[in-house]
């Protein structure tokens, strides 16, 4: 009990100075939302000087002290208020992440979750295979991957199988002409937008996930208890996956929550080759046309969600290892 309060008190500070820093982040640069607002017109004709209150009114923002408006601001952020986006007025930046965050965490996050369980096991085998041509073959290959920058992986596959054989789409999560509705025909349509994105990431990353589960291994196989397991005349599977896996293991939560905690943010470079509409190519949008209020939105979201994965990994680690068990009970 004493280990979960203190992992609270941590949560909530570290959520209240995140929160904090996005507010004044964008008070210390210099301009202003509203200079920025104007600057869009900039060319198209003389803007009345009156027009700023009027912008200022527009945008919600606040005439009051700083204090006052931080205090604004935390009201805000706490109904999900982020402001009105500047790239695309008038929606709120609430909204564009509500709409871009589910194709996020269909690619994103399906895709980490494939490349963890997929890389993790290779991993084992190796380990158990260690000197063998297995173990060999999935190190190489895997070191390859995990170096090869992805969005050269990305460019290739769509040139091979997208422009010159046709197979896949280029861009984009669906069809141009395809109507959103829950049909065989548009999700058919969403899967074969979503496989070379998908393909990229889970190259990309298993190797990385194979490798660190393949170290920690070696490092468990040779433990007392492992040396036990094998006088006692256990089957080798069973002492691979239930002894030794299990312990490895451990370390690799920790990096999956920071992972699935990431998913928000989403795959950048990936999203931004395939155009795909997730949080990723958002933020990409909202930097490239200076959208302060869009920016601050998503980089709160992501610190937001890899806070809380950090949260669940450490409760993971009491649930999962009962050396932190007995750890957090004295």
């Amino acid at each position: 009990m004493r280990y979960f309060l203190r992992r609270v008190v941590f949560l909530v500070g570290t959520l209240w100075v995140a929160i904090t820093l996005n507010f004044l982040i964008p008070r210390l640069m210099p301009g202003s939302p509203v200079q920025a607002m104007m600057a869009k017109f900039h060319g198209r004709g003389q803007i009345n000087p009156h027009a700023a209150q009027a912008i200022r009114i527009m945008l919600g923002i606040s005439s009051g002290g700083f204090f006052h408006q931080y205090l604004q601001y935390l009201n805000q952020v706490s109904h999900f208020n982020f402001g009105v986006s500047y790239t695309y007025f008038p929606y709120s930046v609430s909204h564009m992440i509500g709409q871009a965050l589910p194709w996020t965490l269909g690619l994103v996050g399906l895709s980490t979750i494939i490349s963890f369980a997929v890389g993790t096991g290779l991993g084992i085998v190796a380990a158990w295979q260690r000197g063998r041509r297995a173990d060999g073959f999935l190190t190489t290959v895997s070191s390859f991957t995990s170096t090869f920058p992805y969005f050269w992986f990305a460019l290739a596959l769509i040139y091979g199988l997208s422009f010159i054989l046709h197979w896949f789409p280029l861009s984009g999560a669906y069809s141009g002409s395809a109507v959103p509705r829950l049909n065989f025909g548009f999700v058919w349509d969403v899967v074969r937008h979503g496989i070379l994105p998908s393909v990229t990431i889970v190259i990309s990353s298993i190797g990385g996930w194979l490798l660190s589960m393949r170290n920690n291994m070696i490092n468990t196989l040779n433990e007392d208890y492992v040396l036990l397991a094998q006088a006692k005349g256990l089957h080798e599977r069973w002492i691979a996956w239930m002894y030794v896996a299990r312990n490895a293991l451990l370390p690799n939560i920790t990096g999956f929550a920071m992972a699935i905690g990431f998913v928000v943010g989403g795959s950048l470079l990936t999203e931004i080759v395939f155009a795909y509409p997730g949080i990723g190519y958002l933020l990409y949008n909202a930097v490239i046309n200076e959208d302060f209020p869009l920016m601050q939105g998503i980089f709160l979201i992501i610190v937001v969600c890899v806070v809380l994965a950090n949260f669940v990994a450490d409760l993971a680690y009491v649930l999962f290892d009962p050396r932190v068990r007995r750890g957090t009970s004295v």
